[in-house]
């Protein structure tokens, strides 16, 4: 375990990651690249408890991701199967185990009030928190996607499964974009990733 996660997770962490995952009931998965998650926590049928985490995150974005499916393992032996899966149990529980990671020897110093911010009352995905995954892309390896908050007015983009759009309105903290081939308006979060599109690709 030590030796696969120091590939994937900031080296300063793996002693208090360890000690969280040394339980024999709990085991570690990397996955390639799931568009819709960046990972997941399961009780299997025979009792035993699975974490899998996507293999394409950089190491503080992976950190993060862990130790939140880590907190759904802990919140779910201490509080049972009825808990809500992102309720106040999970929060708490999240909460407790991310602090001691919250220090300059694991994170940037420009992430660190970020997440201080965050944690505050964290959310089921870091990504809904704009200026978090904002924060953090910067240390993803270089990639043409664009986050919606940056696309033009108008401009027409394509997301991962190849549906094309073209961007409204801002309501709130999402943005009104309008399905090309349908007419349907659909609300997208500020930091999606997507690729845009010139007038001949359309």
């Amino acid at each position: 375990m030590h030796s696969t996660l120091l590939e994937y997770i900031p080296e300063k962490a793996i002693p208090k990651i360890t000690e969280l995952l040394y339980d024999d009931k709990l085991t570690v998965k990397i996955k390639s690249e799931r568009k819709t998650r960046h990972g997941d926590y399961r009780r299997l049928p025979n009792g035993n408890h699975q974490i899998t985490v996507n293999s394409n995150l950089n190491s503080y974005r992976f950190l993060i991701t862990l130790i939140h499916e880590i907190a759904h393992f802990e919140a779910y032996k201490n509080y049972g199967r009825s808990i809500k899966p992102h309720g106040l149990e999970w929060k708490r529980t999240f909460q407790h185990i991310m602090l001691p990671f919250i220090n300059p020897d694991i994170f940037p110093s420009e992430i660190l009030p970020l997440l201080a911010q965050h944690f505050k009352n964290p959310k089921a995905s870091s990504d809904t928190d704009v200026n978090l995954a904002y924060a953090l892309k910067q240390f993803d390896e270089p990639n043409n996607k664009t986050y919606i908050f940056e696309v033009p007015l108008g401009q027409a983009f394509k997301i991962y499964n190849g549906r094309v759009f073209e961007k409204g309105k801002k309501r709130r903290t999402r943005y009104e974009c309008v399905e090309l081939k349908s007419g349907k308006i659909y609300l997208f979060n500020a930091n999606v990733e997507v690729d845009l599109l010139s007038l001949g690709d359309v």
